[in-house]
Formats: structure tokens, sequence, C-alpha cells
């Protein structure tokens, strides 16, 4: 009786950090009706109602949030402990999703310090399209690029990207009136991701950053790719013009590969964690992932 009484006080923790049932019973592998009748169970050996339904999702009542707050943090440890002390003979294994050009720039060159901080946790990476399909849910852990907000409530903002136009050294010596806010942008080819996330107009980000710095000229020219970091590898050989995402930017300023004559201006997005499967190597790799960012800022 007490094992139950814990299972579902665990649910009740699990299901509290969703907004919606459909979207609890999706990281369970549950029916949305298994979880809702397993919470009124509970609710029913509890003696109170631990969630308020309305017609946008869920939320805690006074007495659900006070249960929570008691003991989701012991839940939690409890769990982490077990982790601790199977680690070194189980294998974990996390599926995560992302787009290629965040996986090739951002997360290949920085696995290395996991593996030696996690070595039992296998990380499989799938980086299949410019876009992340969420609402396929074969993954753990997802990272997705898009606006702020973002268009799921449960995301987690990783990292605020900025947006700053680069060039190869060639193209701004043809063009060394670029490091100002001239006329010359009507003259320049610009190179685009045309996919930035799902429904954004192809020429998005080049409109985007014309509207932000106060030029007017046609964006929707020039050539496009699927990839932000196509278009950067096409500006590096001298094509053209590419809106570099900052955190996708390796060494290539610091051996001039490229050059920014121009300050970075905030993309108004982001890429952003969404968590299918909650457990201890997942909690740890997102962790990671918070820290990889805090020491990127440490350093810039």
């Amino acid at each position: 009786m007490k094992s139950a009484l814990l299972h579902g006080i665990h649910l009740i923790c699990q299901v509290s950090r969703h907004s919606s049932l459909t979207s609890a019973a999706k990281e369970l592998n549950l029916t949305t009706g298994a979880v809702s009748q397993q919470l009124q169970n509970i609710e029913l050996r509890l003696g109170f109602t631990a969630f308020e339904r309305h017609a946008r999702g869920i939320r805690l009542t006074e007495q659900g949030q006070r249960l929570v707050e008691s003991v989701d943090h012991h839940l939690t440890a409890i769990e982490e402990n077990v982790y601790q002390l199977t680690r070194v003979t189980e294998s974990k294994q996390i599926r995560l999703k992302l787009t290629p050009s965040f996986a090739f720039k951002w997360l290949v060159p920085r696995l290395e310090d996991f593996q030696k901080q996690h070595p039992e946790i296998q990380i499989h990476t799938f980086a299949e399209g410019a876009l992340v399909d969420s609402d396929n849910r074969n993954f753990d852990v997802a990272i997705d690029y898009g606006p702020i907000p973002y268009k799921l409530e449960d995301a987690e903002l990783l990292l605020e990207e900025q947006l700053r136009p680069v060039m190869s050294p060639s193209y701004f010596n043809a063009h060394p009136e670029l490091n100002e806010l001239s006329t010359t942008w009507h003259q320049v080819t610009l190179l685009h991701d045309a996919m930035p996330w799902q429904g954004a107009p192809r020429d998005y980000e080049w409109l985007y950053w014309a509207s932000q710095v106060g030029l007017d000229f046609e964006t929707n020219k020039g050539h496009f790719f699927n990839r932000t970091d196509m278009a950067m590898s096409a500006a590096e050989a001298g094509v053209g013009i590419a809106l570099a995402r900052s955190a996708l930017l390796g060494d290539e300023l610091i051996s001039q590969r490229l050059v920014a004559p121009l300050a970075a201006i905030k993309a108004n997005a982001g890429y952003f964690i969404i968590t299918h499967v909650d457990n201890p190597p997942t909690r740890l790799f997102k962790q990671w992932l918070r820290q990889q960012v805090i020491t990127d800022k440490n350093v810039k």
C-alpha cells in the first residue's frame, strides 16, 4: 500500500512539470486517459485534489503545490542516489535530436568533455534535418532553434542567439564600406538560412537584421541554403555575406577565415531544450549543457 502511495505522489510530481495531461502522458508513455485515472485514484487516497483542470490544461491546487514542494526534491535525490550506485555497471543512453548546424558547430567539439565527466552515458545524436520535429517524440532530449517565446511552453531556453554579418577577407576588401551602415548593402550578395524555423519566410533573418539596424533594402535576393553552417561556408568561400549565429562561430574570426565588421545584434531567437524523458542521465546532460553556456560567457 505504501509503495502505491509513493508511486502516486511521484506521478503528481512528474505531471506538475507539465501544463497539460497530454504533454505529461507523452513523457510517461501512457495515454492521457490512463494518467487522468491514476491521478484520480491517488487524489482519492490523499483526500484532496492536487490539480485543477481547465480548458487550457492543468495547474496545481494550493494543496497540490505544497505536496510537490515538500516531496519532489526528496524523490529526485533518491533517484539520483540510486543512479550513482548503478552507474558503474549499467550503461545509459540518451537519444538526442538537434539540427545539423548546432550539432557540428557547437555540440560535437564539446562532447569529449561530457564523455570524460560521464563515461557511463552514451549520447546517440540524431541531426537528420534542418528543422527539429519535436512532435515526433522519438527522442529523450531535443535542442531546437526558434523564436522567443518558443512554441512549446515546457521548453527551456538554453542559449539566446545573436546575429552578425560575416564575409571572407577578400570580399570585405572589395567592399570596405561594409564596416558601416551605408547604401552599399543594396549591391551585395546575401547568403541566407532559408529555414531558421518552421513557417519563417526564407529571407526572415536578413529582413529582421535590416529592420533592427535601420536599413531598407531588398533582402529576398542572393543564395539560399537550408542550414546556417552552409551559408557561413559559402561566405568563407567569398560568395557573399552570411548572417552568422554567434553560437556557431568557432575560430573563424580569430583565424580570419571570416571577418565581421559590424557588431552582433540580438536575434530574438535561441536554442531551446525539449525534454521527453526526465531521468538522472538526461538531467546530468542538461546540467552539462547549461554549464557549457556559462563557460562560454565567462570566456567571452
